[in-house]
């Protein structure tokens, strides 16, 4: 039994680590986009063009790290396209799609636009669906202030991985 807890320790460790930058961007490209770098750069593209007003776009959780945060299981656990992409818009423009109960904190850190909200964000719906469709998996888009991802990131050293544009503390 010590064994085992020293093991879900570990992976939790595992988990918990930011990896360098390099590391993350293999990690997405290996798990979330089967290894082909034109389908990432594609992703990539699409969620610049829907959402031009972003200052920048983030894959945060287990696609970046390879291990879901909360209990260390490798991406995809439960089978192929079951673990989701978080993509975090920042920026304060990019707060205007969220309806006003589609907050964590109003005007400041959204709650995600997912299964379970599928209506807080009525004009990225269309944007999620073709995002799903690219990655035969659930993603997840959530919206936030720069300052909240910069103190998350590199405050807190919770990992993200820069899609475009930079996360800045202002």
């Amino acid at each position: 039994m010590f064994e085992d807890m020293l093991k879900s320790n570990e992976a939790l460790d595992r988990a918990r680590e930011k990896p360098p930058e390099a590391e993350m961007r293999k990690n997405v490209i290996r798990l979330a986009f089967g290894d082909d770098e034109s389908r990432f750069k594609q992703f990539c593209a699409l969620v610049r063009e829907a959402v031009p007003e972003a200052s920048a776009a983030v894959l945060r959780g287990s696609s970046t790290t390879g291990f879901r945060w909360k209990d260390g299981a490798p991406f995809d656990s439960d089978g192929p396209g079951t673990s989701d992409l978080d993509l975090t818009l920042v920026g304060a423009d990019v707060l205007r799609y969220f309806s006003f109960d589609g907050y964590f904190l109003p005007g400041v850190h959204s709650r995600p636009l997912s299964a379970e909200d599928p209506d807080i964000a009525p004009d990225l719906v269309p944007l999620r669906e073709r995002l799903m469709e690219m990655v035969q998996r659930p993603v997840n888009i959530q919206g936030t202030r720069d300052w909240i991802q910069y103190f998350r990131g590199d405050i807190l050293g919770q990992p993200y991985l820069t899609l475009f544009g930079t996360v800045a503390e202002s």
